[in-house]
């Protein structure tokens, strides 16, 4: 598996915005997620329905700028700075690293969200 290859094409889903495709087309049935807040997933199937909820909170993309991607070994690293008007008035302004771990099958087992700024 080239994993370079595979992370390149799910951050580029990402910077478009497809993130509930993403974890559709990437992650693995028994994948798990933390991040910086505490908030944790067990499988697949509870980070679509997060990242569904979440998308479906989203007023107005302001942007989403991809920085860079890192890839060592089956571990990737990518820097995302996210900018969203919520529905809810609130604004997000995440600056974060995404640490994903894939599978020999070229799936994402575990991804953790660490606070950039």
């Amino acid at each position: 598996m080239d994993i370079k290859s595979l992370a390149t094409e799910m951050d580029s889903i990402v910077a478009q915005g497809a993130i509930v495709d993403a974890v559709k087309q990437f992650f693995a049935e028994d994948s798990t997620t933390s991040d910086y807040n505490g908030v944790a997933t067990t499988n697949k199937q509870q980070m679509v329905e997060k990242m569904e909820g979440f998308a479906g909170a989203i007023a107005q993309v302001n942007g989403i700028t991809h920085h860079h991607t890192i890839v060592d070994g089956n571990v990737s690293a990518s820097e995302f700075t996210f900018d969203f008007n919520m529905k809810d008035d609130s604004k997000i302004y995440w600056h974060e690293i995404i640490r994903r771990i894939w599978n020999e099958n070229g799936e994402v087992v575990q991804e953790e969200y660490f606070n950039a700024e």
